[in-house]
């Protein structure tokens, strides 16, 4: 509970600085937006190790192919990265840029899928009667 009032309250000043500095030096005020979000984000890493873990550990007990959860973690790490590179485009006033990053993290995500489609895809047809 504390961590995330740290981490909102870190937000908030480094809201009103970047409103304060925007009139006279944009550009500051863009970095401090930049800066200001990597500091969250490495604040955070601890936490998002953790909830690796956990998942890890689930999954060997569950005796799930540690393929499919790389996988998957990989795709969630790809998803959260676009979305944060495009915030920060956003951010700075790039919003095609923007769209074009959130594009390239779909597709990423696309290909890194194909490998568990086409084992469902198989599990599904060896069901089946012939």
């Amino acid at each position: 509970m504390i961590e995330i009032v740290q981490v909102v309250g870190l937000g908030l000043i480094a809201t009103f600085l970047a409103l304060i500095v925007k009139e006279h030096k944009p550009m500051f005020a863009f970095l401090l937006t930049m800066f200001v979000g990597s500091m969250i984000f490495l604040f955070l890493l601890d936490e998002i190790v953790m909830v690796i873990d956990l998942i890890e550990e689930l999954a060997t007990n569950a005796n799930i192919h540690m393929m499919y959860l790389q996988t998957i973690l990989k795709i969630i790490g790809i998803a959260y990265i676009a979305e944060f590179g495009a915030q920060i485009s956003r951010d700075a006033g790039q919003a095609a840029i923007a769209s074009k990053i959130e594009l390239a993290g779909k597709i990423f995500i696309l290909v890194l899928a194909i490998p568990i489609l086409k084992a469902v895809i198989e599990m599904i047809l060896a069901l089946l009667p012939t």
